[in-house]
């Protein structure tokens, strides 16, 4: 096992001296045992790296039982270090194999007659709550220790309980009526008591327990007023009612009383904070009255802190199906009316409040009441909505201050999803937004950018008119090279891209270069390179790639530029591509795919261990394979005229039954060539499903390439193989659909047109006519003049998600297999670990994890027996769910056939919504299946002619059952 750790684990660190897990954890034990204070700390404090870099079970327990050591043995100080060890390490604690023998030697200094060491103990206890909750020797030393005349001792058994009480009911149960009494008693200080009161928030286990604790609250509330008190009880009040689920409705309406009634600034804004975590906790719980109540208070305090707090909770509220509950319910819902209700009058009222916050706050009220109740006519709301909208943002993108930029995002952010859901605001909102661009500041600016990009990638507003308002901006940005400056240049350059998708003219084009060699670094160029191919301007992108070139320190970046390079200039090719003429077509991809063979061999050299470029590799490989399919489908359409069918295929036909006979080769031909785009389809989709860390653009538009292959498929079988039995029913496109981009609004567009083309032709005229091969030549023409676009993971990596696997039993060298009897079977253990990069989580979360486990015989040894065909395979799955991003499953392997046999674990994952990647990793190792001993000696004894003995004979009968 020690020995995978170290396979398993080999690249897990980076940038210093490498060992494996065995190595670094003696170098590490040598400190612990050295006789230097200093040298020990240091050696204790260096493990949450090491647990970090080697998440292994094997390793940490070792690790974990060494500390266990220290903290047995050492002083105070050591026994500090250990507990915060253990504190930062508290996702690796469940991988403690001996627990029974660490908490031993933890618990051992308990007894100590320091109270300082018993208090150190006690909170190692706590935080080791997750993996012994049910231990009753530390719930009696918790216990003993409440009691306690030392207020460091009494501290920790309070932190210890309240670990303990999270993760043990019986627990819980238990120092529930404890807790009570020191609340309660009179000799308990006050101190104690506020560090006391928290402790029930985690008595939610069973109903009874949740309502004994707050019926206590309830007095507590009541009986001590003082501010402190209050805010405490209230606080731990809202987190069990969080947890128990059952008593939100009424906790909503404690916080809303103490918001109207109590006089005390610090209540209201404790009461406003716990009202905030409700909303996005559990929204469904508001009723009308909740939200009414708020509203009500929002419009009668004096003070803006307290308003912005309530504006928050009701902005909060706006997003979710309060919303909806807050007007449904509603006595009157005429459009008239949707004006009087007090949360639209509270948010008409804060729209133009001198406090930024607030009017931010109102804006965002108005915008998701507007985007949330469609079916209501809602226009003066929108048009209260986009003016409040306007004036903020003349407001904040004057402003430099960080407070300004904060609300000028909320702002802008609340404009797009505005324009998102009622599109005829567009214009309005985009027009502002220009007008504003020229007197913004450069930090404000840039967010402008951002949003009119977004919003133009969304809906085609930004005309070809505004163009000159935005080149007039991009030659004014002056030449200094600060890091706004460059952002400025990029954003600007998005918006431009954007806002003319089907060419960049000339002009445009000099500016750009002009103002990037005036005032630009490398990077800068690069990004805008960047932005051009996401946007299909393959000839700038082409032309900054080639810039660049002699600019980079390094021949891996090198390549990566040629690469990109090539790829810009194939795409640049395909433009030139006109319907009808087929010569000119076929010479256009002839000459991209030259290109991208070129660009695919520096890709290949672009690529390190480290950074295998995978994906990218499969993108562009795919890419060249359809250009060559396209290529190909030409070709064989041309070949109608090139090769028409023999005069005698009517009667081949007519003989073999098959009336595509009659049309020559060119029918055997679509048959190879529609296959070819329906295995291209599959290889896409197995690109989508291999893609777990991409972010959603860049699927959509591997998918849109794998649905282009299947469009091509069925024009081929509607058009000439199978017309009778051609549907299109299931390829209409669903007209209600959110396009994301410019790219995809034109593959539908195109895709819908060549459906009609399609339909039109088919049934009409016999296959195979000049008209049915014209059809599917100017489809992939049509297909082929939409300028690719290359997403965001092509070049970035937001997310990063990878899985290690470790297999048990494993051969000291992995080329040697592991050998096992055939009587017997083989239980192997998989444990993996999963890895994140900075951002976890941030497109999809990983569910569980499919462990596949399959084998295959490698070469038979010995007889052949008649074995059932059930023991000569082995094909299982697993479904695993991580924990603290670690799991492990174990499978029993049957090796009936004596041999060589080829085990693959494979893993995949599951995400959220149930959908199944296949990240990998595939992990073989070799299993050598081995005679018995008794059986063999059976067998040598029957090769010598020698009946065996009476009770092997007994044995023999018997092993048959």
């Amino acid at each position: 096992m020690a020995a995978s750790a170290k396979s398993f684990l080999a690249d897990a660190g980076y940038g210093e001296q490498e060992l494996d897990a065995n190595s670094a954890l003696m170098e590490l034990d040598k400190g612990l045992r050295s006789g230097k204070l200093g040298e020990q700390c240091e050696a204790v404090v260096r493990f949450p790296r090491l647990f970090q870099k080697y998440p292994f079970p094997i390793l940490i327990n070792s690790a974990f039982l060494k500390l266990a050591d220290v903290f047995r043995v050492g002083n105070n100080f050591l026994r500090l270090c250990v507990l915060k060890v253990t504190q930062q390490s508290e996702k690796h604690l469940e991988k403690i194999l001996n627990v029974d023998e660490f908490v031993k030697r933890v618990f051992s200094v308990i007894h100590s007659n320091d109270p300082v060491a018993r208090a150190i103990t006690l909170r190692m206890l706590g935080s080791m709550a997750s993996i012994i909750p049910e231990r009753k020797n530390a719930h009696h030393s918790i216990r003993q220790s409440l009691d306690s005349h030392d207020n460091v001792e009494v501290e920790a058994a309070i932190f210890a309980a309240a670990n303990f009480s999270a993760q043990s009911k019986d627990f819980a149960g238990g120092i529930c009526n404890k807790i009570s009494e020191m609340i309660q008693g009179l000799a308990t200080p006050v101190d104690l008591k506020l560090k006391l009161i928290p402790i029930l928030q985690h008595m939610h286990h069973d109903a009874s327990l949740a309502s004994s604790s707050r019926q206590l609250l309830q007095q507590l509330v009541t009986s001590y007023p003082s501010t402190k008190m209050v805010i405490v009880t209230l606080h731990t009040f809202t987190l069990l009612a969080a947890s128990s689920l059952v008593d939100i409705p009424k906790q909503i309406q404690l916080l809303l009383q103490y918001l109207k009634i109590d006089p005390r600034k610090a209540v209201k804004r404790l009461a406003i904070q716990d009202l905030k975590l409700l909303a996005s906790k559990t929204p469904h719980t508001w009723s009308r009255e909740n939200i009414q109540a708020l509203c009500e208070s929002a419009l009668h305090t004096p003070y803006d802190s307290l308003k912005l707090g309530m504006l928050s909770v009701l902005s909060t509220l706006s997003g979710t199906i309060a919303i909806k509950q807050y007007f449904s319910s509603a006595p009157g819902t005429a459009a008239t009316t949707v004006r009087s209700f007090d949360l639209v009058k509270l948010a008409q009222e804060c729209c133009y409040h001198n406090n930024r916050g607030i009017a931010a706050h109102g804006v965002r009220i108005l915008t998701n009441i507007s985007a949330s109740c469609q079916e209501k006519d809602l226009l003066p709301l929108e048009q209260d909505a986009v003016f409040g909208l306007e004036a903020l943002l003349v407001l904040c993108s004057l402003d430099d201050s960080p407070g300004a930029q904060t609300t000028l995002k909320i702002t802008l952010t609340c404009m797009v999803k505005l324009v998102k859901c009622r599109p005829h605001l567009s214009q309005s909102v985009v027009e502002s937004l220009l007008t504003q661009l020229h007197s913004a500041q450069d930090a404000a600016r840039i967010l402008m950018c951002h949003c009119l990009a977004a919003i133009a990638m969304q809906l085609p507003v930004l005309a070809d008119g505004m163009l000159g308002d935005l080149m007039d901006l991009y030659k004014l940005i002056g030449r200094s090279a600060t890091d706004k400056k460059q952002e400025l240049l990029v954003s600007l350059a998005t918006v431009i891209f954007v806002s003319s998708q089907k060419a960049l003219s000339s002009e445009i084009k000099t500016v750009i270069k002009q103002q990037l060699e005036n005032s630009s670094n490398g990077w800068t160029a690069y990004r805008i390179a960047r932005q051009a191919s996401r946007m299909g301007n393959h000839d700038m992108a082409r032309e900054l790639y080639q810039s660049l070139l002699t600019q980079v320190a390094s021949e891996h970046f090198y390549f990566w530029l040629n690469s990109l390079k090539e790829f810009s200039h194939a795409e640049q090719c395909l433009t030139g591509l006109q319907e009808d003429n087929y010569s000119s077509a076929l010479s256009c991809i002839a000459e991209a795919l030259k290109s991208y063979h070129k660009g695919i061999a520096s890709l290949t050299a672009a690529s390190t261990p480290l950074n295998p470029l995978s994906f990218q590799c499969g993108f562009v490989k795919l890419r060249i394979d359809l250009l060559q399919a396209f290529s190909q489908l030409i070709c064989t359409c041309n070949s109608l005229k090139t090769s028409p069918p023999p005069a005698i295929a009517t009667t081949i036909a007519m003989t073999s039954g098959n009336d595509l006979q009659r049309c020559g080769r060119i029918s055997n031909q679509m048959k190879h060539s529609m296959e070819e785009f329906r295995n291209l389809a599959t290889r896409y989709g197995d690109l989508y499903q291999s893609s777990f860390d991409a972010d959603s653009a860049t699927l959509r538009n591997v998918e849109l390439q794998q649905q282009s292959c299947l469009l091509i498929s069925h024009a081929i079988e509607a058009l000439i193989l199978d017309p009778e039995s051609a549907s299109f029913q299931e390829y209409s496109s669903n007209g209600t659909a959110l396009v994301e981009s410019e790219y995809e609004r034109r593959m539908m567009s195109v895709f819908n047109h060549v459906l009609e083309e399609v339909e039109s032709l088919n049934r009409k005229y016999a296959p195979v006519s000049y008209l049915h091969t014209a059809c599917l030549c100017n489809a992939v023409i049509a297909l082929l003049k939409v300028p690719l676009s290359f997403q965001r993971y092509f070049f970035q990596k937001l997310q990063s998600t990878s899985i290690k696997l470790a297999l048990s039993p494993s051969p000291r060298n992995p080329a040697e297999p592991i050998a096992v009897q055939n009587n017997q079977q083989l239980a192997l253990k998989v444990e993996g670990v999963v890895q994140h990069g900075s951002k976890p989580g941030l497109f999809r979360k990983i569910q569980s994890v499919c462990l596949n486990v399959s084998s295959v015989l490698q070469g038979k040894s010995g007889q052949d027996y008649k074995i059932p065909i059930d023991n000569m395979t082995n094909e299982m799955e697993q479904r695993v769910e991580p924990h603290n991003d670690y799991f492990s499953t174990q499978f029993l392997l049957n090796f009936m056939i004596l041999g060589t046999h080829n085990i693959t674990v494979e893993s995949s994952v599951i995400d959220s919504n149930g959908i199944v990647w296949k990240t990998g990793p595939k992990t073989t190792i070799f299993v050598k299946s081995l005679e018995d001993p008794y059986s063999q000696q059976v067998r040598l004894q029957q090769q010598q002619g020698q009946p065996p003995s009476q009770q092997q004979q007994q044995r023999t009968a018997y092993s048959r059952f």
